[in-house]
């Protein structure tokens, strides 16, 4: 899926290295620069791939995803916002709203590092009826031989969210992820349970909301002899995720085989809300780096 967006004919060329291109219904910016290569969607603006040039893909996507407006996407990294998990509402989308709406593309630039974007998202008639907040937010990438991605929202709220990371991986068998800290909740059993050894493995279904998180996870990938950073900001938790081989033949939007080939790590607010005020926002950032 990921190398189809590339070879998709070209829509605008806003700098040498930056393009709108079309996935189905949807708007893509494709970034093709001699540092990097990278692609974000206008819906949800949600970052769909990005690799250091000479590096195997670092996020996952779904073969199965639909590129559909108002449906979300599997895999990449998912802005889940105002909300995380199940909404308290019936009918409302879990997760939150804004990885199903399209957002504005507010400012670009190419250096010789790579491809910088800010996105913009404000709240609507039809948001307000969703969650009774004024809003206005911003997600400003830096797509380079490293990747940040911040989440800045503005007004007076509270919020839970997560940068719902799918990280490309050669077996989930072979893959440890670190620096999670120790006690977590469990999701699948229930309840908490702490990690003695320091490292998480993923022998089946894992869904583990980390409440004492370290400033940086690892994700150590023996099938591809490769390192993922994971250096969170602003956070209050880190989630683990693989949905195993049953939840994943019963998801219609992933093969019944994805779970094997990656694993998220999720840089999150949950058990301690992120609060904006007037003049303070709040903010959730990441930033991804391969480890030679």
């Amino acid at each position: 899926m990921i190398a189809t967006i590339f070879t998709l004919p070209e829509q605008e060329i806003l700098t040498p290295s930056l393009t709108r291109r079309q996935m189905g219904e949807l708007d893509i910016l494709v970034v093709n620069h001699p540092a990097v290569r990278a692609a974000v969607a206008l819906q949800g603006a949600h970052l769909l791939a990005w690799k250091p040039q000479e590096q195997e893909e670092v996020l996952w996507l779904s073969d199965k995803t639909a590129f559909a407006r108002g449906k979300a996407i599997r895999g990449g990294v998912p802005l889940c916002w105002p909300w995380f998990g199940p909404a308290a509402q019936e009918g409302l989308p879990a997760h939150g709203f804004v990885r199903n709406l399209p957002w504005k593309l507010d400012a670009y630039q190419e250096t010789d590092e790579g491809v910088e974007l800010t996105l913009t998202l404000k709240s609507s008639d039809d948001t307000l009826r969703q969650w009774p907040h004024a809003f206005t937010l911003y997600a400003r990438f830096s797509l380079a031989k490293t990747c940040n991605i911040a989440l800045e929202a503005h007004g007076d709220f509270e919020t839970t969210c997560a940068l719902h990371s799918y990280f490309n991986v050669g077996n989930i068998n072979d893959v440890k992820v670190s620096g999670l800290g120790k006690r977590y909740v469990d999701k699948v059993a229930g309840g908490e349970g702490e990690l003695a050894d320091g490292v998480q493995t993923f022998p089946d279904r894992t869904d583990r909301i980390y409440l004492a998180p370290e400033a940086r996870s690892l994700i150590h990938d023996a099938r591809l002899h490769r390192v993922i950073e994971v250096a969170h900001r602003h956070h209050s938790n880190v989630v683990g995720w693989n949905p195993g081989p049953a939840l994943s033949a019963s998801m219609g939007d992933m093969p019944d085989d994805g779970y094997q080939t990656f694993v998220c790590v999720e840089t999150a607010a949950i058990n301690t809300p992120q609060r904006a005020r007037p003049q303070a926002p709040s903010c959730l950032s990441v930033t991804l780096r391969v480890v030679e």
